[in-house]
Order: structure tokens, then C-alpha cells, then sequence
């Protein structure tokens, strides 16, 4: 059974309010809300902060059961990484985790890299022992650097049994292009949108404004049927959240490939 999941990379944006949550609805109600409409969600939150087990306990009782959660890594494992990240980050994060593990709600953990995080030897080392330390749990792997784009990094995944994360990003010289392959039984396409000129030197609600026209999220309908049939299951999340604009792509990809 192939089971395509598809949301939104975040939730709790108050500028979706009117948009797609009611004017009048109050913040503690928007995942129970959002859960009515998707399947899954990204969160993001635990980037900036180490989730709180009973925080994350509270977000698995407000969807109710019906969402999957891919968590995003905790920056001082993917961004700030430093001798403590193994040893004393990751135990923390993942016992904050224990409610959506418990309630087997977990989809994946996304292990994010930014552009500065280089194919050196080093940073090698460190993502093999990251994925070994998280090995028991499913997890993805978002480069944004173009050096990792490579054969033998596809099979080491593959080996370790980590999913690559496929995106759909400005056509930019370091950035990965926009291929759907799998390297696990997990499918993984971050939507970020196609804001080149705003790519750089902005905040996130700037980089990633942008809405995907019909037709550029028809080009991707063949390679996510093709994706679909080699994974078990494969998530599409949409992170153009600027003016609820991943809700409107999310639910016109659901009409496509309907």
C-alpha cells in the first residue's frame, strides 16, 4: 500500500488567519483545525527550541490521531554542531519526542543542513554517526548544499537506510535541482518555492513567498506517482507559508492527484 502524505512545513502562522483559519479562532485550536484537512505536518518549532514532552504530548492530543508529525532536528544537531551534539543535544531532543514515538504518530525526524555544511570528511563522519545514533527511529536528510549531490552519498543513505529529501527550490548554482528519488522505504519532496531574487539576504517569510501556478505542480505529478510506487510512503510537505500560501498548494496538489 502506498500511502502519499501531504501538509504544510509549520502551522501556527497567525497571517493564515482569514486565510484558512477562522478570523475569530484562537492559536491553541489551529492544529486541531489543520488536522481535519491533512494527513501530515512538519513541525518546525523544535528547531529553534528542544521539544517539551509535554508539549509535544499535547500537539498528538489536539490532531486527534489523524496527523503524522515529521519533526524537524533541533538547530544544535544540523546548524550549531558542536561536541556536545551527540552526547547531550540528541538524548534531550529525542526524549521530548517520547509522546508522538509512544502514540507511534512519528513519521520521520528531518535532519536539515544548511548550505554552509560542506562534503568535507569531517561533516561526513559527523552525519554517520548522527544517523547511526538515530538509527532506531525513521528519519530524512535535507541537504542544501550541491556537493552531497552524489552517487556515493545516495547509496551511503541507502546503506544506513536514511530517506533523501527531494526539493523543489530556486534554480540557484549551490542549490540541489529538483530530481524525485528515494534512498529508503521513505519518499520525502519539500516544496520552498521559486523566489530567486529574494533567496538571500531576507527573512523566511520573504524566502519562501512565493505560490506555485497549476502548472508547475502538474510537472512534478508523474515523478510523485513514480516515487509513490517505489516507497511506502511519501510525504510532500509545501514550506511556502508566507500568506498561507503552502495551504493553497497543498490542497491543489491533493486535487491533482485525485
Amino acid at each position: 500500500m502506498h500511502r502519499i502524505l501531504i501538509g504544510t512545513s509549520g502551522f501556527s502562522y497567525n497571517d493564515w488567519k482569514g486565510e484558512f483559519y477562522p478570523h475569530e479562532m484562537v492559536q491553541k485550536d489551529f492544529l486541531e483545525y489543520y488536522s481535519h484537512h491533512f494527513n501530515a505536518i512538519e513541525l518546525n518549532f523544535s528547531y529553534y527550541k528542544i521539544p517539551d514532552a509535554i508539549n509535544t504530548g499535547k500537539l498528538v492530543d489536539r490532531s486527534g490521531g489523524r496527523l503524522e508529525f515529521v519533526v524537524k532536528a533541533f538547530r544544535g544537531m544540523t546548524h550549531e554542531i558542536s561536541g556536545k551534539s551527540l552526547t547531550h543535544t540528541l538524548p534531550l531532543f529525542i526524549k521530548g519526542l517520547g509522546p508522538v514515538i509512544e502514540a507511534e504518530r512519528l513519521g520521520a525526524i528531518l535532519l536539515q543542513f544548511p548550505q554552509s555544511f560542506h562534503y568535507t570528511t569531517e561533516n561526513r563522519i559527523y552525519l554517520k554517526s548522527l544517523i547511526n545514533e538515530l538509527g532506531h527511529l525513521p528519519l530524512a536528510v535535507e541537504f542544501r548544499q550541491k556537493e552531497w549531490f552524489k552517487d556515493s552519498v545516495f547509496s551511503a543513505m541507502e546503506e544506513l537506510g536514511a530517506c533523501f529529501v527531494c526539493v523543489d527550490e530556486p534554480d540557484l548554482p549551490s542549490l540541489l535541482p529538483p530530481v524525485a528519488l528515494n534512498t529508503s522505504s521513505l519518499g520525502y519532496i519539500r516544496f520552498h518555492g521559486r523566489n530567486k531574487k529574494g533567496w538571500y539576504g531576507t527573512d523566511s517569510r520573504t524566502r519562501y513567498d512565493y505560490l506555485y501556478s497549476e502548472a508547475e505542480l502538474k510537472e512534478w505529478i508523474p515523478r510523485i506517482r513514480d516515487l509513490a510506487s517505489k516507497t511506502e510512503k511519501l510525504y510532500l510537505f509545501f514550506n511556502n507559508h508566507a500568506k498561507a500560501q503552502a495551504v493553497n498548494n497543498a490542497k491543489m496538489l491533493i486535487k491533482l492527484l485525485e
